[in-house]
């Protein structure tokens, strides 16, 4: 499996539960959500300019893929709504590992850029980082509609916080 097929045994609509833990307070949080990933066309707009930012043809990627997400956090009745798009970039001579390209919510010029590898044991780990932070995400499946995703957020000042996900696969749309 590569990178590509990861992301589209992701698409979906799928239930995340989350335990949120802040580590320096020690505060535990949870909460749930609705995630819905859906696969982009590399020619989709906002895949063409997200490349474009960081000089990369988008002839020479598969495509993309939207995620959004409506949820709850315990203590906080309010709802907590994103959306973002990724844009693997198949690395050919190492299918394993590459780089990916990343924008928040509407405004493409959020955007980042990243590190991936998937493992033999088709773990895949995400690595974001900035001069300000450092973000590690792995995200396996169990079965084809249960993954478990882990992160762990430091900052200038250290590990923040650290999470776990249970998302079950609710549908295909």
């Amino acid at each position: 499996m590569n990178i590509i097929e990861f992301f589209e045994l992701s698409t979906g609509k799928w239930f995340s539960q989350r335990t949120l833990h802040h580590l320096k307070s020690g505060e535990l949080q949870a909460g749930k959500s609705n995630l819905m990933i859906e696969p982009l066309p590399p020619t989709d707009a906002k895949i063409v300019q997200l490349c474009q930012q960081y000089q990369i043809d988008p002839a020479t990627i598969s495509g993309g893929f939207k995620l959004t997400w409506d949820g709850t956090t315990e203590g906080n009745s309010d709802s907590v709504k994103g959306s973002a798009i990724l844009v693997p970039i198949l690395n050919s001579d190492h299918p394993q590992q590459g780089q990916f390209l990343q924008s928040q919510g509407t405004n493409l010029n959020q955007s980042l850029s990243g590190r991936y590898s998937l493992g033999d044991d088709e773990v895949l780990t995400l690595i974001t980082e900035s001069p300000n932070f450092y973000v590690e995400e792995r995200l396996w499946y169990l079965m084809p509609n249960l993954r478990l995703r882990t992160s762990l957020v430091k900052n200038n000042s250290g590990l923040t916080q650290a999470s776990f996900c249970s998302e079950i696969r609710m549908g295909l749309k």
